[in-house]
């Protein structure tokens, strides 16, 4: 099971961790975790490079392991965009939470 996390500040987004593999499927045919891991890629890619946020940020494929966290220092634009970015990205993995809630545990601290 991936346990995907979002952590908050109020009522914004400040980091997202998520552990573990989903095991739906075999290793390199698992659809769940391709998607999982598509969604939460690409929104860390919007982060850094479109909202131009100098996120710390950790990955480790061999344990299914990624955090990134918002820095406390970033401009006004940047929490605006990296808020967008973070909040679509819950509606996306709450989708798939729905449907696939054997494979991934979801939880906002």
């Amino acid at each position: 099971m991936t346990i995907v996390r979002f952590f908050k500040k109020g009522l914004d987004f400040y980091q997202i961790e998520c552990d573990g593999h989903t095991d739906y499927g075999v290793s390199g045919e698992d659809i769940v975790c391709a998607a999982l891991s598509s969604i939460v890629q690409t929104a860390v890619l919007g982060i850094l490079q479109i909202a131009g946020v100098n996120a710390d940020f950790e990955k480790n494929d061999e344990k299914a392991y990624l955090k990134m966290t918002l820095p406390d220092k970033i401009t006004d634009r940047q929490k605006h965009d990296a808020d967008v970015i973070l909040k679509t990205l819950y509606l996306g993995v709450s989708d798939l939470y729905l449907g696939y809630s054997d494979f991934i545990q979801l939880e906002v601290i």
